[in-house]
């Protein structure tokens, strides 16, 4: 069985934007098709067996607060039953004073339809500060109840996400991230990635090399089956935000 999960990553200019007033906030939304859904280094789609398509809705409120929806298609190897991930998530975003820090807190709960065993729910937790055409982002992620319902097994995610604006739409960007997973069992994994994102005729691109340390001596991935899931990759993906 292979264990995983999927992320929403809200920035404050996604959710800053001149929108229309709608009990009080705003709507905006975002679509997204890819070669793969990566996640943490970990194939969603099972190396693409299925299209990665994603999309999410969210209302905010000028305080910061926010509530949305989150959907993208899922596959799992040996798991037949799954082919989807929703899930809805509740954060705050804002500033700190005058220290040029933001924050962005948000819990979310993944829900696989037609296999609730696997549901569970973590707590996104992000600091970040501009220091000129560059942003870093700290992140630490803890699970909320048994990681991908597995009895006892608990999760924390530690990441660093620096950013950097080139101009002209383009950015290069990328994250160095350890998943600590702790329970009979269980062990962790580093992940990376790094990508070059372009923004022109409405659209946002990327490409983006992803990879792990996780080899034969895994506990839990290091099948034949699970290095295939977390090789190295390249993802090529197109959203649009609204």
């Amino acid at each position: 069985m292979l264990l995983a999960g999927a992320a929403v990553v809200l920035t404050q200019a996604a959710l800053a934007e001149d929108k229309p007033d709608v009990l009080g906030g705003t709507i905006g939304g975002s679509v997204k098709f890819a070669t793969d859904y990566v996640f943490r280094g970990e194939s969603e789609t099972v190396n693409g067996e299925i299209p990665a398509v994603q999309a999410s809705l969210t209302w905010t409120h000028a305080s910061g607060v926010y509530l949305g929806y989150f959907g993208s298609t899922n596959k799992f190897k040996g798991s037949p039953d799954i082919s989807a991930v929703v899930g809805p998530y509740l954060g705050k975003y804002g500033s700190i004073g005058d220290t040029g820090l933001n924050y962005n807190v948000m819990a979310f709960a993944y829900q696989y339809p037609g296999a609730s065993r696997y549901n569970y729910s973590e707590l996104y937790m992000y600091l970040d500060r501009n220091f000129g055409p560059v942003n870093l982002k700290l992140e630490v992620t803890p699970t909320l109840n048994d990681w991908f319902g597995v009895d006892g097994w608990k999760g924390v995610n530690y990441a660093i996400h620096p950013k950097v604006a080139l101009g002209d739409g383009w950015g290069l960007d990328g994250s160095f991230g350890y998943q600590r997973l702790t329970g009979r069992g269980a062990e962790g994994w580093r992940h990376w990635n790094v990508g070059v994102t372009k923004s022109m005729w409405g659209l946002n691109f990327d490409l983006r090399y992803h990879d792990t340390d996780i080899d034969s001596s895994h506990k839990v991935y290091g099948s034949h089956d699970g290095r295939e899931i977390f090789k190295q990759r390249y993802v090529f993906a197109v959203s649009k935000s609204f």
